[in-house]
């Protein structure tokens, strides 16, 4: 009787000890920022304040060069949830779900959640209402806001919406609009001003807006979560800085107008197709009190003013989260990841939007920081593209990898962030019946403008080189002397995403 207890005690003993032994999964803290580009502190913009932001990046890494797949918002976030590109889903524009092309994909949550996570989603993760109940545990969670604060403001904004419903017949009757015109947020090229102002600075509290309110809801959420047995994964999505450049006065007061500098390049880049960038596809233009044309310098400085004031209003937001984690105490065990769902042009090229393969757009923020890291507070210039953010988060949580994932984990760039990495990173962006395929290189970024339904069918190519052009202002495929470097970069081009595999670690 006694060596059967003693017996039970040592079984007992031993699965304790294993049980203590076992490595507890890491919480998934997983940040969505719409329309960031990546000018903040953490990218050596000391005149942006985004203290919070910098915090992540002082625990963690800075992606220097990190590319989303094409530069709009819902097949930049599908190709990221999923983990795989645009011509997988067959996701181009803002209306496809990729349930429909793609119908039993595993998405990044919906992995998470398969293997034990509380998975749960707050704000903007996916586009409008393409949302995806497979991926969360429970329904995605998005409170509603105003858009503006003051009062002219929202009726202006009401009556805007009055107006562009009864012109919709009239707009109908025209001539189809392309692609990029109709993915543009909806936008028409000849349908101006048919929102409400295109910023604002009232007087308000953070709660007023809507990334207020899901900072407040996911700091309840972490409360709660922190407290279950499993592991989390909570996703959070902030709308700013999206137009409108709408946040709170106190945000605005950061910054002083008279130093805010203009783009540079407010230009066309020189010998580009007409295609590569369309200004009247702009979104700004959409707004009251923009102009069709040319935007004046004074208006440029303030459309300037409110997104950097939205960017200090959303770190803000991200602020009261980090916050929570240390008050919580299990920062030490979250990965904190942030990301931009694309870039944005503030004036380059003439540019408002995004909505091109130019590096002002694909380019991206993506800041992450994980338990455990030997070297927190690094950046790397490591080509890393956003179908390699599912895998590596799966790979950091000792997850297996799904063989449908088009990218690749960049866990090893956390010990060792000047690896030999990727030797491209790839976008793309339609153009009515032309696709543009981008490949971005160490040094150059080279576009291929093909037939969507027939790619050997190429219209027009770009090459611009980052050393001496880094801004694009230059098109220098059709120079002669460029000749060989351009045969030579199809030759890479056409062997696609899978010929540009990291090399380290895999």
């Amino acid at each position: 009787m006694k060596l059967n207890t003693l017996i039970r005690s040592a079984i007992s003993f031993a699965f304790c000890a294993v049980a203590e032994a076992a490595p507890k999964k890491p919480n998934i803290l997983f940040i969505a920022v719409d329309d960031l580009r990546p000018e903040l502190g953490c990218y050596g913009k000391d005149y942006i304040k985004s203290p919070n932001i910098d915090r992540i990046a002082r625990a963690g890494i800075v992606f220097k060069r990190a590319y989303c797949q094409q530069a709009i918002c819902s097949p930049s976030r599908t190709s990221l949830m999923t983990g795989t590109r645009p011509d997988t889903t067959k996701v181009w524009d803002l209306v496809t779900h990729f349930r429909k092309n793609t119908p039993d994909v595993v998405t990044l949550g919906q992995h998470f959640k398969n293997n034990g996570y509380f998975v749960k989603g707050i704000g903007k993760i996916y586009h409008g209402s393409l949302s995806d109940d497979p991926t969360w545990s429970v329904p995605l969670k998005t409170p509603d806001a105003p858009k503006y604060a003051l009062p002219e403001n929202v009726k202006l904004d009401q009556s805007s919406k009055k107006a562009g419903s009864n012109g919709d017949a009239a707009s109908k009757s025209k001539k189809k609009k392309p692609i990029d015109e109709v993915t543009s947020e909806g936008l028409s090229a000849n349908k101006y001003n048919s929102r409400g102002p295109a910023f604002e600075a009232a007087d308000v509290p953070d709660h007023t807006f809507q990334d207020g309110k899901v900072a407040e809801l996911a700091v309840a959420n972490l409360s709660e979560m922190s407290k279950k047995d499993q592991p989390f994964f909570l996703a959070v999505g902030f709308i700013k800085p999206h137009l409108p450049f709408v946040s709170p006065k106190k945000y605005w007061d950061l910054y002083d107008p008279a130093t805010i500098q203009l783009a540079p390049n407010n230009f066309y880049p020189k010998d580009a197709p007409k295609y590569a960038i369309r200004n009247y596809a702009n979104e700004v233009r959409s707004y009251d009190g923009i102009p069709a044309e040319t935007i004046p310098d004074d208006l440029a400085r303030q459309l300037k003013h409110g997104y950097y004031a939205s960017i200090s209003y959303t770190d803000a937001q991200v602020g009261k989260l980090l916050d929570e984690l240390e008050r919580l105490g299990i920062r030490d065990n979250t990965i904190v990841i942030l990301w931009g769902d694309h870039g944005w042009k503030l004036g380059e090229h003439s540019g408002w939007a995004k909505h091109s393969n130019s590096e002002n757009d694909t380019n991206a923020p993506l800041i992450l920081s994980a338990p455990g890291m030997k070297k927190p507070g690094i950046t790397t210039d490591a080509l890393v593209e956003f179908v390699d953010i599912y895998p590596s988060l799966a790979d950091m949580a000792g997850l297996s990898l799904p063989p449908h994932l088009e990218g690749a984990s960049f866990k090893p760039l956390l010990d060792e962030p000047k690896s030999p990495w990727k030797s491209a990173a790839f976008s793309q962006y339609p153009r009515d019946e032309l696709m543009g395929y981008s490949m971005r290189t160490e040094m150059y970024r080279f576009t291929v403008w093909v037939d969507r339904t027939d790619h050997t069918k190429v219209d027009a190519t770009e090459l611009y080189d980052h050393d001496a052009d880094p801004q694009e202002n230059t098109n220098i495929a059709n120079e002669p002397a460029n000749a060989a470097l351009v045969a030579q970069l199809m030759q890479q081009w056409k062997k696609g995403w899978q010929g540009a595999k990291p090399t380290a670690g895999h």
